[in-house]
């Protein structure tokens, strides 16, 4: 069912301060660099607390159309000891959505294998994002050969995707390439909503509000977590932030996602 967040609700929730202790470890190369490109764009950054352990993981995906943003770590997000791994990624300018995708796939694979030395437990990894980085959430989780080919399974080895106002049609910077319009919606296998199906990992949908949301990304989401349900998912839930337009709904976002994890790790 969808739940609709009315503003004054979502800015009363997790009003805790931000922790004071979190500490960073910066600009680490996670996929093989053949070019400088690539070891320029492949790069995490994560946030945790020394001395603690068994923590749950974010990995987060940036913004930007594919074609721009940079991998800094949300501050709302450093709360309740989680840890944060912010990913950088290239950029459709350059290289191909696939290849875009095969690097998310790639700091991932990083993630499992070394989120543990900053206090993280690899079977709590959350996959997070806004807009762009919703969309890659989505395309990784659901199409499984991007982590296949890491030997990850994301229905197995990943807790939940969190997309937050995320492209589920085929992305307008491939539409672009193709001389479509963002108003012309089309699904081919770069669309999320390609790989519906009922047994991929939980999930977490979140949306803006439907009449302030980028080109009616709010009936996208709608129409995903409804064919989702219909192919036999049964731990999906969807929230439309009631006030909030695309630019501005991650914030809010942020509490739900914490809420979220809080609730299956008491």
């Amino acid at each position: 069912m969808k739940k609709v967040i009315m503003l004054m609700a979502v800015l009363t929730l997790g009003l805790s301060a931000f922790a004071q202790e979190y500490k960073y470890d910066k600009d680490i190369l996670y996929k093989g660099a053949p070019d400088a490109y690539t070891e320029k764009m492949c790069r995490i950054d994560v946030a945790y607390e020394e001395g603690v352990e068994g923590r749950p993981v974010i990995v987060w995906f940036h913004g930007g159309g594919l074609t721009k943003g940079s991998r800094t770590v949300p501050k709302s997000l450093l709360k309740d000891g989680v840890v944060v791994a912010s990913v950088g990624y290239r950029f459709v300018s350059e290289v191909s959505i696939p290849e875009i995708l095969d690097d998310a796939a790639a700091s991932v694979d990083w993630v499992l294998k070394n989120i543990s030395k900053y206090g993280g437990d690899v079977s709590k990894v959350y996959l997070a994002g806004h807009s762009a980085g919703g969309y890659i959430v989505n395309m990784i989780g659901l199409n499984k050969e991007y982590l296949a080919k890491y030997g990850v399974d994301p229905d197995t080895q990943i807790k939940a995707l969190v997309p937050y106002s995320g492209q589920v049609i085929t992305h307008f910077a491939q539409r672009r390439k193709q001389g479509l319009s963002d108003l012309t919606p089309t699904i081919d296998y770069l669309a999320p909503l390609y790989y519906v199906r009922g047994d991929a990992a939980p999930m977490l949908v979140i949306s803006g509000d439907r009449e302030l949301e980028l080109f009616g990304r709010y009936e996208e989401n709608a129409y995903f977590v409804r064919m989702m349900k219909l192919n036999g998912h049964k731990n999906i839930t969807f929230y439309e932030l009631d006030g909030f337009g695309h630019s501005d709904m991650a914030k809010p976002a942020h509490t739900l996602l914490l809420k979220y994890i809080k609730k299956q790790n008491p």
